[in-house]
C-alpha cells in the first residue's frame, strides 16, 4: 500500500509533515511498501540529492558482488590487489579495515579499489551490476559526483535488502554487514552500517536508511533540512511501532 502525501490519517505523515512538510519518507518491509510520502507539492518526477547514501547505495552492494564471486577478500592487504591501491595506506590496510573505516587510508580508497577489481567507474559497475538489476533506472551520479535518485528507486533497493532475492545483493552479503564487525572497539560498525536500537541498522544522517531484520522493517527518511530530533522519532515510529503489517 502507498499512502498518498495528502492524506492525513497516517501518524508518521503527521509527524513528518509537521515538523519537515517537504521531507520524502517511505516504511516497508519483505511484501514492499507498507506507507510513503514525497511530501508536500512534490512534483511526480521528483529526485533527490542522495550524496549521504551513496556509499551504501553504490559501493557497499559493488563491493558485495566482487566479494560473493571470489574476487575480493576482505582481510588480505590492498598491496596484493595492486601497489598503488596501497600506496597512501597504513601496512597491511584491508578492505574491511575500509569498511568498517577503522584506517587512515586516503578517502576514496576504497572506491579506487571497486574500480581496480571492476574495471570500470563506480557510476558504472553500481548501474550494471546493482541499479540496472534492481529496476532502479533513474539512479545516477551527476556530473559534479553527487547521487541523484527518486524516492521509487530507494524503495526498490531497501525492499531488496529484506527480500529472499540472492540477486543482485544476495543475504549472505546483508546479513554478513549487518553484524558488529569491530569487536570491542568503539563505535560499533558493521560494514558501511552503524548499529542502530533493537537489532536494526543504520546509514547516513540526512539522508537516512535503516534495515531491521528482527522487526522485517525497513525505513526511509529524506529531509529538506536537519532532521534533529525527527531522526530519532521517525525511526521508531517507522521501524518499532505497530501502526503497520
Amino acid at each position: 500500500m502507498t499512502l498518498q502525501s495528502d492524506d492525513r490519517t497516517d501518524p508518521i505523515h503527521a509527524l513528518v509533515r509537521s515538523t519537515d512538510p517537504g521531507a520524502a519518507w517511505a516504511v516497508g518491509g519483505p511484501d514492499g511498501v507498507h506507507a510513503s510520502s514525497e511530501g508536500a507539492d512534490a512534483p511526480p518526477d521528483r529526485t533527490y540529492e542522495v550524496g549521504g547514501l551513496a556509499a551504501v547505495l553504490a559501493l557497499w552492494p559493488v563491493i558485495g558482488t566482487l566479494v560473493e564471486a571470489g574476487e575480493l577478500s576482505l582481510h588480505t592487504p590492498l598491496s596484493a590487489y595492486g601497489d598503488g591501491l596501497a600506496e597512501a595506506a597504513p601496512a597491511g590496510t584491508t578492505a574491511h579495515h575500509l569498511l568498517t573505516r577503522d584506517t587512515a587510508a586516503p578517502p576514496g580508497t576504497l572506491t579506487r579499489l571497486a574500480e581496480h577489481l571492476t574495471g570500470s567507474p563506480l557510476a558504472q559497475c553500481a548501474a550494471d551490476r546493482i541499479w540496472t538489476p534492481l529496476g532502479m533506472t533513474r539512479t545516477r551520479f551527476a556530473a559534479d559526483g553527487t547521487l541523484h535518485a527518486p524516492l521509487a528507486d530507494l524503495v526498490r533497493f531497501a525492499h531488496h535488502l529484506l527480500s529472499p532475492a540472492e540477486r543482485p545483493i544476495t543475504r549472505s552479503w546483508t546479513a554478513d554487514s549487518l553484524r558488529i564487525r569491530t569487536g570491542e572497539l568503539t563505535p560499533a560498525r558493521g560494514l558501511l552500517w552503524h548499529p542502530a536500537p533493537h537489532g536494526a541498522w543504520s546509514h547516513g544522517d540526512t539522508p537516512a536508511l535503516w534495515i531491521a531484520p528482527r522487526h522485517h522493517r525497513w525505513a526511509l527518511l529524506l529531509p529538506t533540512r536537519p532532521p534533529g530530533p525527527l531522526r530519532k522519532t521517525f525511526r521508531d515510529a517507522a521501524l518499532f511501532a505497530t501502526a503497520y503489517p
